[in-house]
């Protein structure tokens, strides 16, 4: 996956998870709404995270096609 790729995936969640951040504005969320907005958060901290792998391999003069999407647990666990 290269970063227009990880970008285009970013940008699709970022438009879904607005229009259901709008649903929820009007009381229009139900719990599979919820869930999913919960699931979007994830997958775009993965995103997220892909990318900083990529951009510190780029850094470090490795190729960033060695970075791998990192599983959720890992993700969302990770402290600074």
């Amino acid at each position: 996956m290269n970063d227009a790729s990880i970008h285009q995936s970013i940008e699709a969640l970022v438009a879904e998870e607005h229009d259901l951040w709008h649903k929820g504005e009007s009381g229009g969320l139900d719990v599979a709404g919820r869930a999913r907005l919960a699931e979007i958060t994830v997958q775009l901290d993965r995103f997220y995270d892909l990318l900083h792998q990529r951009q510190g391999l780029r850094d470090a003069g490795a190729n960033p096609d060695h970075a791998k999407m990192r599983d959720a647990r890992t993700v969302e666990d990770y402290v600074e």
